[in-house]
């Protein structure tokens, strides 16, 4: 069993660091979050599986949101045609304004969690396509894992819709753990 718990250590990042074997790198654990309960299940499951084991990691709640400047709105010309009408710099403003308060209420209840198991957790709000955001902010915050959660998509809805996890999986900087949503009764 030891093997096993050395070689699980060494693979989420407890590596060694200038010649003293005793010495070992802080584990860095970004769990990315959105709205849905697979994302929170996937936070819960870290805290309870990888954080505890890990004393003396560090946890980065980290949540992307899309770029509010980027909205256009198809409106009808009166009977000339359907065009693409960019929203006025007001109506960007207050998207953006209900974006960040979503934003703050899920990185709030991400944050809750970690506080109810007795963990320190830092959040962070990204912007853009969620895929490249979290990457990027992975690899900016040099961490030594990822934990996602999965909707569980088929993969005809996964072919349309794009995988933030399959991505991630293939480009991220560090080892990514995919936390499966719960079985259903």
């Amino acid at each position: 069993m030891e093997q096993t718990e050395a070689a699980v250590s060494g693979a989420l990042g407890a590596g060694v660091e200038g010649g003293d074997k005793t010495a070992r790198k802080a584990l860095k654990v970004v769990a990315a979050v959105d709205a849905s309960e697979e994302s929170l299940h996937a936070l819960s499951w870290a805290l309870d599986n990888v954080v505890r084991c890990h004393p003396d990691a560090t946890l980065v709640v980290v949540h992307a949101q899309h770029a509010a400047d980027h909205f256009a709105y198809p409106v009808a010309a009166h009977g000339i045609g359907t065009g693409i009408v960019y929203a006025p710099s007001s109506a960007v403003e207050s998207v953006r304004a209900a974006q960040e308060e979503s934003s703050r209420r899920v990185v709030a209840r991400a944050l809750d969690i970690c506080k109810e198991r007795q963990v320190d957790a830092t959040g962070a709000v990204v912007e853009g396509d969620a895929k490249e955001a979290i990457r990027q902010a992975v690899e900016r915050m040099q961490a030594g894992l990822l934990v996602l959660g999965s909707r569980g998509l088929g993969a005809i809805k996964r072919a349309f819709l794009g995988s933030v996890s399959d991505y991630l999986i293939h480009h991220a900087c560090c080892p990514v753990l995919v936390v499966r949503p719960r079985p259903t009764k």
